[in-house]
């Protein structure tokens, strides 16, 4: 398995058009970041309530408080995340969590409790990322905010006691589609950027996510009997978009670039996908939060990931009828650490 770390694989990103704020003109867009730079990033966020969390999650009882939290890799409010390092005398493993909620809503405070107290067990840190919402700016912005979280915890590696060539992402619905495109984008690392930040990697070891989607494309998605995607709530604002501009050719663009599954090739990250949908035929009676969640998304992407021989993991409810493998079985096997514990260091 490749991982392309900086240096390697590389793409030049800008998006023509598409301002931070969410309008556009362009029909043309070229994937890419705000440009915008930092001018204090690495500071701590003003001790304040924690933010609101609009898809009605609450914070996990009895999560250990991080050991950095709030941490800004960017301006925003939300531009932050909480760190939680593991005890270990050499460098260790980090997971990532990107929450879920339609990219309307959501907040770091959903981490695993089960999750985390697994990674920390086993010596490897856990960092759940906060990124702006499409009530603030569209995509790309919602996921190369991600990115940025993820080049910021690589640039300060060493400080942290990190192995920034050992890390994974997780999370839910959203949070998934985020991992999965970080997993399989080439490296949106600035190898000659004056940023040190922006000189880092992208890249991902792996990827476990639950209910996810590969793509966001409503053409696509209903090409593989998931109709109704441009009925989502989260859909108009994901794009930026009116109504009257959902099958545009911006739009036919932004679709493109947005979905995970468009950026595949050899040597990507390995995926486990998780869901709680039963794999059943979608009917006029499947409610729209059934197909958003389907399992055909997973059958999808693995048949791709197949075939390029990237290892990929898909479960539903009674399948594989031998029983689920563990998202953190599947973590610490491609972090080369199965079977250990932090007491077996």
């Amino acid at each position: 398995m490749s991982i392309h770390l900086a240096g390697g694989v590389w793409m030049c990103v800008a998006l023509l058009g598409l301002a931070v704020g969410g309008a556009a003109a362009s029909d043309s867009p070229i994937p890419g970041r705000s440009g915008e730079r930092p001018k204090q990033a690495g500071q701590r966020a003003p001790r304040q309530k924690a933010p609101a969390d609009r898809a009605g999650r609450k914070p996990q009882p009895n999560v250990p408080p991080p050991d950095v939290r709030d941490f800004h890799y960017g301006e925003a409010a939300r531009q932050v995340f909480d760190l939680w390092q593991a005890k270990s005398a050499v460098p260790t493993p980090l997971v990532l969590f990107i929450h879920g909620g339609g990219f309307r809503g959501g907040d770091k405070q959903a981490v695993s409790r089960e999750l985390l107290a697994q990674c920390l067990k086993a010596g490897v840190s856990y960092a759940a990322i906060n990124y702006r919402l499409t009530d603030e700016v569209p995509f790309p912005q919602t996921h190369l905010d991600c990115a940025r979280a993820l080049q910021t915890l690589r640039h300060n590696a060493g400080k942290w006691g990190l192995d920034p060539k050992r890390v994974a992402s997780t999370g839910g619905s959203a949070g998934a589609g985020i991992s999965m495109w970080l997993a399989f984008h080439d490296d949106l690392a600035e190898p000659d950027s004056k940023d040190p930040v922006a000189r880092q990697s992208t890249r991902l070891t792996c990827v476990a996510v639950s209910n996810g989607q590969c793509s966001y494309d409503h053409r696509f998605n209903k090409s593989i009997g998931l109709p109704g995607f441009e009925k989502h709530p989260f859909f108009l604002p994901f794009y930026g978009i009116q109504a009257d501009e959902i099958d545009s050719p911006r739009q036919k663009a932004l679709a493109k670039e947005a979905a995970a599954i468009t950026h595949i090739s050899a040597g990507d990250a390995p995926a486990w996908l998780d869901y709680n949908v039963p794999n059943e035929p979608v009917t006029e009676k499947t409610s729209l939060g059934a197909i958003v969640h389907h399992p055909t998304f997973g059958v999808v992407l693995k048949k791709k990931m197949d075939a390029l021989g990237i290892e990929c993991v898909v479960q539903w409810p009674g399948h594989p009828k031998e029983g689920r493998i563990p998202a953190f079985d599947f973590l610490r096997k491609h972090f080369g650490m199965a079977g250990k514990d932090a007491s077996d260091k």
